[in-house]
């Protein structure tokens, strides 16, 4: 086996590659992040680590299919991670039914993990929600949502994985 696959083997999807790249990005909490704070990686080295799905929604800015993702109806409680990096996302306790077909949640549990972007892309203007940690596509944020913000991150099962509450 070649040692670039045993490598990225033993890393695993969560891995922390960094380029010399030093261009800063605002993520929503508003602070800076340099190119060299994010996951890195080829788009070869993420088709490895992720499932064709996976890859397809979070790399490709895909969006999965409504009703069919395993965390549209998911009560446990845990929190939600980026699926390409690990960072943490979501928190169950801030996920409700919207009725859309996608996971919902209110607020993101680490503000500083999750981004927005202008999407212009078919034919709408929209909110594209992104993780500042390794630019994955999530999904999208809507101004419909309950109080206390009135958002609705509309966020694709593909791009997350979840980590359930340790049981006392």
């Amino acid at each position: 086996m070649p040692l670039a696959a045993l490598v990225l083997l033993a890393g695993g999807c969560g891995a922390k590659e960094k380029t010399a790249s030093k261009s800063v990005q605002e993520n929503k909490a508003g602070e800076k992040m340099s190119q060299e704070d994010k996951t890195q990686k080829t788009k070869e080295e993420w088709q490895t680590c992720l499932t064709p799905e996976e890859y397809k929604i979070a790399r490709e800015k895909g969006t999965e299919m409504a009703f069919t993702g395993k965390y549209y109806n998911h009560h446990e409680d845990g929190i939600y991670k980026c699926v390409c990096c690990g960072a943490e996302l979501f928190d169950s306790k801030h996920k409700f039914d919207s009725g859309t077909g996608w996971p919902s949640f209110y607020q993101p549990t680490k503000k500083e993990n999750v981004g927005e972007v202008d999407d212009k892309s078919h034919g709408m203007r929209r909110v594209e929600v992104i993780c500042t940690k390794c630019d994955a596509h999530l999904g999208h944020v809507f101004e419909d949502g309950p109080k206390p913000t009135n958002l609705r991150y509309c966020i694709n099962s593909a791009s997350l994985k979840f980590d359930p509450a340790k049981k006392d």
